[in-house]
C-alpha cells in the first residue's frame, strides 16, 4: 500500500491543521498563564492583608504590655503600709 504523501511533503491541509493546532495550543497556554497570574495576584493580596492584620495585632499587644508595665510600675511605686509593730512573743 503506497503512502498518500510519498515524498514526505506536507499537504496544504496538513499544514493548515498544524497551524490551527499551534494556534489552539498558543491560545490555551496564554489563557492558562492569565489564570495563573490572576490566582497568584489574589493569593498575594490575601497574604499581604493577613500580614497587615498580624502587624496590627502585634502593635496592640505591645501597647497592652506597655500599659501593664506602666500600671505595675505605678503600683510598685506606692509603698505598702508599714506593718504595726507586734508585741514581743512570750516564750513559754
Amino acid at each position: 500500500m503506497a503512502a498518500s504523501n510519498p515524498g514526505g511533503f506536507r499537504t496544504e491541509q496538513e499544514s493548515e491543521g498544524s497551524k490551527q493546532s499551534t494556534a489552539d495550543m498558543t491560545a490555551f497556554v496564554q489563557n492558562l498563564l492569565v489564570q495563573m497570574q490572576t490566582r497568584f495576584q489574589a493569593m498575594s493580596e490575601s497574604i499581604v492583608s493577613r500580614i497587615d492584620e498580624m502587624g496590627s495585632k502585634i502593635d496592640e499587644l505591645e501597647e497592652s504590655i506597655n500599659d501593664l508595665k506602666a500600671e505595675m510600675g505605678a503600683e510598685g511605686a506606692i509603698k505598702p503600709k508599714p506593718e504595726e509593730p507586734r508585741p514581743p512573743e512570750e516564750s513559754a
